[in-house]
């Protein structure tokens, strides 16, 4: 029985966090706030090789 019960509260916190990143956009703003600035740091070294 208490096997059951450590399994939902695992889930149902599980579930709760899931839903505050969805509610909250946090990966939006993770993705704005680190991965973005790599990306563009990346792509405005590179030589250009066709300009359009």
């Amino acid at each position: 029985m208490k096997l059951i019960l450590k399994l939902t509260g695992g889930l149902t916190a599980l579930l709760a966090g899931l839903f505050a990143v969805y509610y909250f956009n946090l990966d939006m703003k993770l993705m704005h706030s680190v991965i973005i600035p790599f990306l563009n740091r990346h792509y405005d070294s590179r030589k250009i090789e066709h300009v359009i």
